[in-house]
């Protein structure tokens, strides 16, 4: 349900509609929205409609289903997701007005190799550096990443390079060495609707990337959303992934349209993962422009100093000099060395 307050309602008035809904034993949000006071909260109780709508300050009661905490109608401006500022990192805006482009390895390898890859994709003008430490695969014979030790290694690159670090988070028990080390955390497509998962990572208070599950619709996605904002974390940033559709020329389709699609619905910044879209590192580049032209606010890519020997995804990995192309292609694209790098 959403309680839209009068421009001129005063704080006792809207304290009076919080104190209604908490003594319902609601959790209120308060957001902002046209300019006015939005207040959100999980019930859709036909007798508080009645209750909230007499109360003076208010405008207007709203009979919300599915998602509230992430439409623009709770919340009319552009949330802007900070992420690093650590002392060892820059603080990097995600939802403002540049591309933001984190990049780096789909899994952490080796020291070496992360070191080479992180020095490049930040030379090249990446803002962070995305690498994978917990990997799920389809196979269990397949390489599962170096757990904490990959942990390590990208903490390490973070005090080199100065960019933040993305990484996935698999498992409840493993986020607190998890974001002992990283900046954001990552909900793969495989755990978008792992409820518990999404709640426990809302309530470290870290800032979220949630992927769109391979063969989620928008409304799941942004339902999942919910989960996490309703912990009080609203720093949540969604990805568009590719979702599995009949075509099998590319590894997923890229669902161009969720962009202004969530966009118009949601406040929440919208990036795109052309790497797992494609699955073929001839396309990364051109779905990676059509994010862009389509109003993403970021892109998440996958890199790799030597793709053809990479542990994982070897075949959708850029190498360091076509991801330096994609960035100059990138409208709007700056040096890192605009940003002191």
């Amino acid at each position: 349900m959403l309680i839209l307050m009068r421009g001129d309602a005063t704080t006792k008035q809207t304290g009076r509609v919080l104190t209604l809904i908490e003594d319902a034993g609601w959790t209120p949000f308060v957001s902002r929205a046209l300019g006015r006071r939005v207040i959100a909260f999980a019930g859709e109780d036909s007798g508080m409609v009645q209750a909230a709508s007499v109360l003076p300050g208010v405008e207007s009661v709203q009979s919300l289903g599915g998602a509230k905490l992430s439409t623009r109608a709770f919340r009319s401006e552009d949330t802007v997701v900070r992420i690093g500022g650590r002392g060892d990192c820059e603080a990097v805006e995600v939802g403002g007005e540049s591309c933001v482009v984190m990049a780096g390895p789909c899994s952490v390898e080796s020291r070496e190799l992360l070191i080479r890859c992180a020095e490049g994709v930040r030379d090249a003008g990446a803002r962070a550096l995305r690498g994978g430490a917990f990997k799920p695969r389809t196979s269990p014979h397949s390489f599962q990443g170096l757990g904490v030790r990959g942990l390590e290694i990208l903490a390490e690159a973070r005090r080199i390079t100065r960019l933040p670090i993305v990484t996935e988070v698999l498992r409840i028990e493993d986020l607190p060495v998890i974001v002992e080390h990283a900046d954001l955390l990552q909900i793969g497509t495989r755990n978008m609707q792992n409820f518990p998962l999404l709640r426990a990572a809302g309530e470290t208070g870290r800032p979220v990337l949630l992927k769109r599950g391979m063969m989620a619709t928008i409304d799941e996605l942004l339902m999942a959303a919910e989960y996490i904002l309703a912990t009080g974390n609203d720093a949540v940033i969604l990805c568009e992934r590719g979702i599995r559709t009949f075509e099998p020329s590319t590894r997923s389709t890229l669902d161009v349209a969720a962009v202004p699609v969530l966009k118009s619905r949601s406040h929440l910044p919208v990036i795109v993962d052309p790497s797992h879209a494609a699955g073929r590192r001839d396309l990364v580049i051109p779905l990676a422009l059509a994010g862009v032209a389509a109003g993403a606010d970021g892109l998440l890519v996958e890199v790799h100093p030597e793709p053809k020997a990479a542990l994982t995804d070897a075949e959708q990995a850029l190498s360091l000099a076509d991801f330096q192309r994609l960035m100059q292609a990138v409208p709007g694209f700056q040096s890192s060395r605009a940003y002191g790098k």
